[in-house]
């Protein structure tokens, strides 16, 4: 799809979600406002959760606790036994307008992901609103209790689910252009944490309110805002550990065993080419390790390689480079997925992990096209397809055309 189709798509799904939010909201002006308490205190909860919304990190569900609670509400039957009968259209107004009050502080600091946070959430509640609601105002549930009555609850919510992950990947396929595919199963993949927790405490918020009422609601928010903690904590942890391998991939740097950013070009164009290839977020996070250490073994050398320029040293240096490489990586406590790319770098690729295809095909990119001039890039992508006969992978060669020209991506630019 083109850059003007992906934005198109894009635009599409926030004004979706807009004419739902307004259509919706002109409805309930209309209709007036029922239970104008359990509208208040969801609404309540809502806000205080998307006001609580993590941004420091790149994780599925930043809001957890505006999630439940708007899902929750959606599936709101009765209150203490008492039937509610709110209806789909309060449902999305109240949830749509806390949502937008919570993000007030996120938009004012210009977070450019919020509008598509707040379609997204929209969407999603409506879908399990608009699911729930007329079933139950009809009375076509009274006859579900017990067990049953759960059950439906669970299933309505796996839908919800799956609703929103297919949103989350579209949005994101739009804004980057990286395969949806693998986008989406990625997101399946987050169903499996902090989704299903998600669900599992929005379907219970909504039991527990019907029975004793809206006491129940702070007692069960409390998990989820440990788990949003918790969520604040690992992606500390995770920065920290990031920062660490780019301090020890500086190493050859400072030592003048290679260019200034040469790691960190390598690994920011070795991601965007492993997402054209479908590669899924565990994967990335090791190609990006292994990308900024790839030429760390080049400190066991006792002279220097001119400009740090492996790619033209013959095949054996190559590959005890990489070894020397794989050691350090190895000593220094980084996971073995990324000492094992480190190592194989310099292998036939025919006998390489994707990843270490990867990273050889970038480092000699880079490479080549470092010092070139205005025409390196063309004429280092070119010679890389003429060496895919032995040396480099076609089908990531390809890839990188792919994400160059998409991206229109340059040395520098990357830099």
């Amino acid at each position: 799809m083109s850059g003007r189709g992906l934005c198109r798509a894009l635009s599409l799904i926030r004004l979706a979600a807009l004419l739902l939010a307004l259509g919706c909201l002109a409805g309930t002006l209309w209709e007036g406002l029922d239970n104008r308490g359990i509208a208040l205190a969801f609404g309540v909860l809502v806000v205080v959760g998307e006001f609580a919304r993590w941004t420091g990190a790149d994780v599925r569900e930043a809001a957890p606790l505006g999630a439940a609670g708007g899902l929750a509400y959606a599936l709101l039957g009765a209150d203490a036994g008492v039937a509610t009968h709110d209806g789909a259209f309060q449902v999305v107004a109240v949830v749509g307008a806390a949502s937008l009050l919570g993000n007030v502080p996120h938009i004012a600091a210009g977070r450019r992901p919020t509008l598509d946070h707040l379609a997204r959430r929209v969407l999603t509640v409506g879908f399990a609103a608009i699911c729930f609601q007329p079933l139950y105002s009809r009375g076509v549930l009274e006859q579900w209790g017990g067990p049953a009555y759960a059950l439906l609850l669970v299933a309505l919510l796996v839908l919800t689910a799956l609703c929103d992950a297919v949103l989350a990947a579209a949005q994101a396929h739009s804004r980057t252009g990286w395969p949806f595919g693998p986008r989406l199963r990625d997101e399946l993949r987050g169903l499996l944490g902090i989704g299903s927790a998600v669900c599992a405490t929005g379907a219970v918020m909504a039991l527990a309110v019907a029975v004793v009422g809206l006491w129940a609601l702070p007692v069960f928010c409390l998990p989820l805002l440990l788990t949003q903690l918790s969520l604040r904590r690992y992606a500390a942890v995770r920065a920290t550990y990031r920062q660490t391998i780019a301090s020890l991939a500086r190493a050859t740097e400072i030592a003048g065993y290679t260019p200034a950013g040469h790691a960190r070009r390598v690994a920011t164009l070795s991601q965007a080419v492993g997402r054209d290839l479908g590669l899924s977020g565990a994967e990335l996070t090791v190609l990006e390790y292994a990308a900024l250490m790839h030429d760390i073994g080049q400190l066991s050398l006792v002279d220097p390689v001119p400009a740090g320029a492996t790619a033209v040293l013959p095949a054996a240096e190559q590959r005890r480079i990489a070894l020397l490489g794989g050691a350090v990586v190895r000593q220094t406590g980084v996971a073995g997925a990324v000492a094992v790319v480190v190592e194989r770098q310099a292998d036939p690729y025919r006998e390489q992990p994707v990843a270490a295809r990867i990273v050889r095909v970038v480092n000699a990119y880079e490479e080549k096209a470092r010092d070139s001039g205005p025409g390196g890039p063309l004429t280092a992508l070119e010679e890389l397809r003429l060496a895919t006969a032995g040396d480099y992978a076609p089908e990531v060669v390809e890839a990188l055309a792919r994400v160059l020209s998409r991206d229109c991506l340059t040395l520098r630019a990357a830099g």
